[in-house]
């Protein structure tokens, strides 16, 4: 008998196709550039604060996007790969999927980071530039234009590809769940806890989380 679980709350929803458009929108302002880096800038300050909003979600949020969930130890990516994985890798992230989950957060936050304090000595020179050295500036100009690009785009292809292997190949549509939030299995499992209360609650995190981003944007203007 199927059971209909809900797997991603509507905050996690929000915050997974709202950085799907934000990743997008900087990948092609980024390249573009000229008069469009200013919307480049404005894209990477949303992605922080998406950022923020994840990482606290991560700890609070719905249990299947709590961190505690679906981040494990090597032995349970281990035994994902023999096939003897436990029945909730079937509901949230499995182990694989975890890392990438992780690995995006981390190279997305590096990516943000370096754009904090880039000078492309051109047309764009991030708002905490003047807090760090000259020969650090340039590195992390680099790092942001020759490495950490090519990073995202290769995890976001890896990512896709997942998907569709998950697709043809397992029968698992993943992205269904992520579009309605639920998700049918066949053993029962808790949902995530999806009310008005905790959507009222991710809204002021949010909102919590772009002052945090706005402020700390403005610390180069002071």
């Amino acid at each position: 008998m199927a059971n209909t679980v809900r797997v991603w709350d509507l905050p996690t929803r929000l915050f997974h196709w709202g950085l799907v458009a934000c990743i997008i929108g900087s990948v092609t302002t980024g390249y573009i550039g000229g008069g469009w880096i200013e919307w480049h800038a404005r894209l990477g300050y949303a992605v922080l604060a998406l950022l923020l909003f994840r990482i606290v979600w991560g700890l609070v949020g719905g249990r299947w996007s709590r961190f505690a969930s679906f981040v494990r130890g090597p032995g349970s990516v281990a035994a994902y790969l023999r096939g003897q994985g436990h029945p909730d890798h079937l509901v949230g992230h499995n182990p694989l999927g975890a890392l990438s989950v992780l690995a995006m957060l981390a190279v997305l936050l590096a990516q943000v980071g370096t754009g904090l304090v880039a000078d492309d000595e051109i047309s764009f020179t991030g708002p905490l530039n003047r807090f760090v050295a000259s020969a650090k500036a340039l590195k992390a100009t680099w790092y942001h234009k020759e490495v950490g690009q090519l990073l995202i785009i290769a995890l976001v292809l890896l990512h896709l590809a997942a998907v569709l292997f998950y697709l043809w190949k397992k029968r698992d549509n993943l992205i269904r769940p992520m579009v309605i939030g639920d998700k049918q299995l066949d053993h029962a499992a808790p949902s995530s806890r999806d009310d008005a209360l905790t959507r009222l609650a991710a809204l002021v995190l949010l909102s919590v989380c772009a002052a945090a981003v706005a402020w700390l944007v403005g610390l180069g203007a002071g």
